[in-house]
């Protein structure tokens, strides 16, 4: 088993700040495009969108990865048992 730098919670509790980053951040540069080429609101709405889209893709990404991490971890945990169990029984 290899040792983690931080439990899972920790490593995945940023995902939703991500999210809100990415959109915060691309609807400000649709609102910079907007004020420049004189296209409001469609800057920032395209912005917005494009950051959502961009921010759910990793978020769901990440999710899978948990869960992947997850069923492994419960897949190590089941073949560790039953060894645990002979032990203890002395055969």
């Amino acid at each position: 088993m290899t040792s983690r730098r931080y439990p899972g919670w920790v490593r995945y509790s940023g995902v939703g700040l991500e999210l809100a980053g990415a959109t915060a951040g691309l609807a400000l540069i649709g609102y910079w495009v907007d004020g420049r080429f004189d296209t409001r609101p469609w800057g920032v709405v395209i912005g917005a969108i494009i950051g959502l889209v961009g921010g759910l893709y990793n978020l769901v990404r990440e999710s899978l990865a948990a869960v992947r991490e997850a069923q492994a971890d419960d897949r190590n945990a089941r073949d560790d048992a039953p060894s645990k169990e002979r032990g203890k029984d002395g055969e």
